[in-house]
């Protein structure tokens, strides 16, 4: 059992940064692949970016790509996401995910266990 929890959302003006970062329990997360969702108002939950178990490898949403990053600590147990030239069509839940076969996807349902979000709002 994994057990994820997000920190780091805010209130942030139009061109700035955040930085999310995800906690995990147990000691198997450094052979998940990890993910982050979003989620905004009256909207489906979408993909934003994914991590390999190692790190190697990285996946990001068209709407996001050249403005955030993922990355990965194993020896924290810790995934984060940068993000940089926030706009107000970020402004959504962002929710982290851990998937044990350690395969990259951008859809929601093969990802095993999630975390209860994080805010993030950007003002114009």
């Amino acid at each position: 059992q994994v057990q994820l929890v997000e920190s780091g959302g805010g209130l942030v003006q139009a061109g700035g940064s955040l930085r999310l970062s995800c906690a995990a329990s147990g000691r198997t997360f450094s052979s998940y692949a990890m993910g982050w969702f979003r989620q905004a108002p009256g909207k489906e939950r979408e993909f934003v970016a994914a991590i390999s178990w190692s790190g190697g490898s990285t996946y990001y949403a068209d709407s996001v790509k050249g403005r955030f990053t993922i990355s990965r600590d194993n020896a924290k147990n810790t995934v984060y996401l940068q993000m940089n030239s926030l706009k107000p069509e970020d402004t959504a839940l962002y929710y982290c995910a851990a998937e044990r076969q350690g395969r990259l996807w951008e859809v929601d349902g093969p990802y095993d266990y999630w975390g209860q979000g994080t805010q993030v709002t950007v003002s114009s």
